[in-house]
């Protein structure tokens, strides 16, 4: 019995092990209303689409995140929507040297300057996208690359890693959503 008790917590062990962030970087748009949202949709290829614009484990990956943050996914006027691309060649991408959202999120200052940086980009990469759909502009966009950890579109593992690595840079509850449960959005009844 002792025996099958350890095993069974050395299994546990190695299941929690099995998750290993890797590094990512983000850009956001200084325009972007971070803690006004509170719905969401994935976007979906038209026609024949694409195939790495589609795949299950990432949209699960995306909609477990989004769902723990709070956000409630409609197609009806949703206020983000995500898309995500997955590149398998190498290729030149523009990101921003931007400050930390989370401190520019404090004052929301729309007028500083978008501080270009180029990347090449190896064999690898994921890109996930947020649009904010009554601006009709992107707001976040979050990349993960071999360049900074190894990603094996063919694991379903490693595609779980790198959504939940790239949306931890994305730390904005839905509006009304607080530590974990909704808050009541119509009135006390008049007594």
């Amino acid at each position: 019995m002792k025996r099958e008790f350890m095993i069974g917590l050395a299994l546990l062990v190695a299941g929690c092990l099995g998750y290993k962030e890797l590094p990512v970087e983000y850009d956001y748009s200084y325009r972007g209303n971070f803690k006004r949202y509170r719905s969401f949709e994935i976007m979906k290829p038209m026609g024949l689409g694409d195939s790495s614009m589609y795949n299950g484990v990432i949209e699960r990956a995306i909609l477990s995140r989004m769902k723990f943050l709070g956000y409630r996914q409609t197609d009806n006027r949703p206020h983000l929507l995500i898309s995500y691309k997955m590149f398998g060649d190498s290729l030149r991408f523009n990101g921003y040297v931007q400050p930390d959202i989370e401190e520019w999120v404090k004052t929301q200052k729309v007028d500083l300057n978008y501080d270009a940086q180029k990347y090449n980009l190896k064999t690898g990469t994921l890109l996930i996208q947020f649009y904010d759909r009554r601006q009709n502009r992107s707001i976040w966009q979050g990349y993960a690359t071999t360049m900074y950890g190894d990603i094996d579109f063919g694991n379903d593992r490693h595609l779980r890693n790198a959504v939940i690595s790239i949306l931890d840079k994305y730390r904005f509850w839905a509006e009304g959503f607080v530590e974990g449960s909704a808050t009541e959005t119509s009135e006390a009844p008049n007594n």
